[in-house]
């Protein structure tokens, strides 16, 4: 994706940096929000899916502390985000419903994005909440992530995001022009990149680490965050925050900051990783009208059209859709586990509640979980 093709874009995932948010330290930049939500409510408006990942709730709970250095102790780090996190969805809500806008408050920690069951669960709300219009404010869990499951930084994290939901675009707002060829502190004559690959062997020597002491993502998380996008074929932007209209000059491909370019388109990317990076845990059998359903017209799979299951799987596992000769269609991640899928096959979505006491969903797969094979 070049920056002429921006304009273009469906979804794009917004990381705002602790530094940034507030004011290098001191307590929550209620002007300079202000001005990022417009931009993100301009976008919604414009029917580009806007997700909004932010940091800055320990160092906002530091600056309502009275703390002057961030804390090295896990539970007092834990303390400061749950006083930080209040004021930062104060903040967002107010801000998005000014423009007439719902936001949602999400915290995830990386065990949420490492587990089948649980990734899918996220990223069902988050696609939920999109189709409402809704903005949903994502933040690391810090009240209760212990440092086994931690992100670690909430550009990593928002990189996760970007792979969940299938963003077209990730925008990393910091205090930094972007990547430099060396650091503009030590190189005078380092020079901004305005555009590099990600598979890029220059990209390690030019990055370095924050030196705010408010964040935990330097330069160098950046380059990891770009890199873990580009899985899903998201393309990167790292830029200034300061600047004037920002977004809005990004999406209009304005040449600021530096676009990191993925090695392979979305669609493609999504197919590799459902074909060949997840371990088939069952089979569908499909009757002739699912897998010409599936063959021709490219839409989800429905339980009426599965006559049987095959293996044991849970919800959110790879599962092989195969015809009544055994021959594979299609690979999917399906919506409910082998139990609860053998006993609603043949049925319609409309009986789901009737036979299991709820519906999570009206599609075993969902046509974005699925790849033709």
């Amino acid at each position: 994706m070049s920056r002429n093709d921006f304009a273009n874009v469906k979804r794009v995932v917004v990381k705002i940096g602790s530094s940034l948010l507030t004011k290098g330290g001191q307590g929550l930049d209620k002007v300079a929000i202000k001005a990022w939500v417009k931009q993100m409510a301009s976008l919604r408006h414009q029917s580009v899916d806007v997700i909004l990942v932010s940091s800055g709730a320990v160092a906002e709970g530091m600056s309502r502390l009275g703390l002057k250095t961030r804390p090295s102790l896990l539970h007092e780090l834990q303390a400061a985000a749950s006083v930080g996190q209040m004021g930062l969805v104060r903040v967002f809500d107010d801000n998005f419903h000014y423009h007439g806008l719902h936001a949602a408050q999400v915290l995830l920690t990386h065990d949420d994005l490492s587990n089948r069951r649980r990734y899918l669960n996220a990223r069902s709300t988050l696609l939920t909440l999109l189709e409402f219009g809704v903005v949903p404010v994502i933040n690391e869990n810090d009240a209760v992530a212990t440092e086994e499951i931690r992100f670690g930084d909430n550009d990593t994290l928002a990189a996760l995001v970007a792979n969940l939901v299938e963003a077209d675009l990730l925008i990393i707002l910091t205090d930094q022009k972007g990547l430099y060829t060396g650091d503009p502190g030590l190189f005078p004559d380092a020079q901004l990149v305005s555009e590099i690959s990600v598979n890029d062997e220059r990209l390690e020597k030019m990055a370095g680490d924050s030196r705010s002491g408010l964040g935990k993502g330097g330069m160098s998380t950046k380059v990891r965050a770009a890199r873990l996008a580009a899985r899903s074929g998201t393309a990167t932007i790292v830029a200034a925050g300061a600047v004037d209209e920002v977004i809005t000059a990004l999406i209009a491909g304005d040449n600021l900051g530096t676009h990191f370019l993925p090695d392979i388109e979305p669609l493609v990317a999504r197919k590799r990783w459902l074909a060949g990076q997840l371990q088939v845990k069952g089979q569908l059998v499909l009757d002739a009208g699912a897998v010409k359903v599936l063959k021709s017209d490219g839409k989800s799979l429905l339980a009426v059209g599965v006559k049987s299951v095959i293996g044991q799987f849970g919800r959110g596992e790879l599962v092989s859709c195969v015809d009544e000769t055994g021959l594979e269609i299609a690979r999917g991640l399906v919506n409910y586990g082998q139990a609860e899928a053998q006993l609603i096959v043949g049925k319609s979505s409309s009986e789901f509640y009737k036979i299991l006491g709820y519906a999570d969903d009206s599609e075993i797969i969902h046509r974005d979980n699925m790849v033709l094979v």
